[in-house]
């Protein structure tokens, strides 16, 4: 940056000091759109294991679910393809502000501490937290027999379920595990008494299982919003995301999609 002083005087005993600054770049704002649209490609960072939202199907290698068929909605609005990059709840900071993707689509909850580090857009899901434990155990029958001296809850490390079952539980033992099938092992080997998942997840389970049983809250316990996430300081990439949700719940895009997976109770409507 060059910069120059001119003194002029004007008018008697005035002396004005100008200073004018030079610079040979303009300063560097973020442009993801452009970047986005330059490429012809948007890159869109998923959970394959979520069932319902953006499960990767074994037997076919495609990926089923709201937001992987809402990602390719996106590519089509934005004339671009879609290039899909595996991540994860406990990855998910670190990909998004890393650049690893333009932004996370798989029903990402919007936590305070998610908040500090991404920027969101409007909710096009919200559930509570659910739990699953196995027909046969014989300590979880209802809700209030979760929080109880001696059982043990289990959660995935990462998803929003951590904290806020480490901030609820105030006689049962937390138990923290890496992975979907980890949490799945713990309560079918009865290390675990259950663990804690949402409303697509829980359906997964039901429908995927024989072993399986739903512990619902009686009452809300925690209601969580489920929206897409970008790094922050892109006003333009964020205006553009929150338009693409705004015309998929008016036109319906998305509630007919959510339809197909049995998602419609949990679709946040315009």
């Amino acid at each position: 940056m060059t910069s120059y002083c001119i003194i002029t005087t004007k008018w008697i005993g005035a002396i004005l000091c100008a200073c004018v600054a030079l610079t040979a770049f303009a300063q560097h704002t973020p442009n993801r759109l452009a970047a986005v649209l330059n490429h012809k490609k948007v890159r869109v960072c998923i959970w394959p294991e979520y069932y319902g939202i953006t499960y990767r199907n074994s037997k076919t290698q495609l990926l089923e679910g709201v937001d992987a068929e809402m990602a390719l909605e996106l590519g089509k609005d934005l004339g671009v393809s879609v290039e899909f990059v595996d991540s994860s709840f406990a990855n998910l900071v670190a990909d998004v502000t890393g650049n690893k993707c333009d932004v996370a689509m798989f029903a990402v909850g919007v936590t305070p501490q998610r908040a500090e580090k991404l920027r969101f857009t409007q909710p096009t899901l919200v559930s509570d937290i659910y739990g699953i434990t196995t027909r046969t155990n014989r300590h979880i029958k209802t809700w209030t027999d979760i929080d109880q001296p001696g059982v043990v809850v289990a959660v995935m490390k990462g998803t929003l379920h951590e904290p806020v079952m480490r901030e609820r539980l105030k006689a049962a033992t937390l138990k923290v595990v890496d992975s979907p099938m980890a949490r799945e092992q713990e309560v079918t080997s009865g290390r675990a008494d259950v663990f804690m998942t949402d409303y697509p997840y829980s359906r997964r389970m039901l429908k995927t299982t024989d072993w399986a049983r739903l512990v619902s809250p009686t009452s809300p316990f925690h209601a969580t919003p489920y929206a897409y996430a970008m790094a922050p300081g892109d006003e333009i990439w964020a205006l553009r995301l929150e338009q693409f949700v705004r015309d998929v719940k008016k036109d319906g895009r998305l509630m007919k999609t959510a339809s197909r997976y049995q998602l419609n109770p949990i679709v946040v409507k315009p």
